[in-house]
Formats: C-alpha cells, structure tokens, sequence
C-alpha cells in the first residue's frame, strides 16, 4: 500500500449521495447532492463523475471507504452493498467508517461524537486515544459524559473526505481491515402489514 493511497470514499447515509476522492494525501474532487430517494440509481454514476473530475480510473485506487453509519437503514445498506462489490471487483480493500468517528477527525481524544438520531434522540459514541466505545442512542444527550469535549456535528453528505483520510491512516497503520458492515443502532422503521394474510384457495 503507498504512504499516500488513492481513496474513494463515499456515504449515502441520509438523504444524500455523497463522494471524495483522496489522492496525494489532498482531497482532489468531491461532490455531494441531496435526494430523498434514489440513492441506488445514482450512486455509481456519481462515483464515476468524481473520478473523472480528478482524471482518475477504477484501477487506479488503492482502496475505497463507505460511510457505514449510523443513519437511515435503506441508505448504509445501499453503500455498503456498493462498497463490497467495488472490493471484490477491484480487488482492493474497502474500510468502512462510522459517521460518529469522521465526525470526530481531527478532534482531541477522548471526546464525544454526537449525531441526530430523530425523534428526540441523539446517536453517541465516546472516541479515546486507544478505540472507541460501542455507540448507544439517547434521549438526554446532555446527560452524556459532560466531561468530555463535544466534536463538532457536521451534516452527513460533508464527511466522506474524512472518511477517506481516517481510511488512509488505517492503511497506513497496517490495521486489519474487516469487511464493512452497516452500523445499526436501532432497528428498521418498517414494519410488518398488520392487514392478514391473503387465503390461499385450493
């Protein structure tokens, strides 16, 4: 792996399809746009208008980072599929990134991460200088270690360029890379029809 891997990093998390590119060590192409729905159509081609902003092919990556998390279920599920497909057809490593950790980037440790969660609730996670702790959901977010310093909360679709930067340390560090998997901290808003089954005749 280079001292400074070409990363393309990417989160659709929310009500957005986001993307960056890291090559050099310098974010060189990023692009974001909000859309309620319609992340799944759109996402490919937008990975291919950042890479060509920047005059950078498929195969010129050295890895790629997904946002896994946390967020609106359908959405970590669209770019994580994405990402595990980019890495076996690439045959490049794919990091998954929490959105409470690129939050943080750049931020003293230990420190807390906080993200709307809806509803009156808080996503929090506790980042230290060794790891980070599970992330719950709150309702008080205020009753939540007040002793550490908050990281700034910044809109999801404005954190894939950290996302590729925390990616390229982890590379960088020679840490083992699992296969991203989405960060779910609650369960799926959707719900089974209460309507009965329909009667099968014979």
């Amino acid at each position: 792996m280079p001292s400074d891997p070409t990363i393309l990093a990417f989160d659709t998390s929310a009500a957005h399809c986001a993307a960056a590119l890291l090559y050099g060590g310098v974010i060189v192409a990023e692009r974001r746009e909000a859309m309620a729905r319609g992340q799944a159509e759109r996402l490919m081609t937008l990975l291919e208008e950042v890479l060509g902003a920047a005059g950078i092919g498929w195969r010129d990556l050295d890895a790629v980072a997904v946002g896994v998390g946390p967020g609106n279920f359908t959405g970590i599920r669209i770019a994580v599929s994405a990402a595990r497909g980019l890495a076996l057809g690439l045959g490049k490593p794919a990091v998954g990134v929490s959105t409470l950790e690129a939050q943080a980037e750049g931020v003293a440790r230990p420190c807390l991460s906080l993200h709307d969660a809806r509803r009156g609730m808080t996503f929090a996670q506790v980042l230290g200088p060794d790891g980070a702790q599970a992330p719950v959901i709150v309702l008080d977010a205020a009753s939540i270690r007040p002793d550490l310093p908050r990281a700034p909360m910044i809109e999801p679709s404005a954190l894939p360029p950290a996302m590729a930067r925390i990616a390229a340390a982890r590379l960088g560090a020679g840490e083992p890379i699992a296969r991203p998997a989405p960060l779910y901290i609650r369960s799926a808003d959707a719900a089974p029809p209460r309507d009965p089954a329909p009667v099968i005749l014979p």
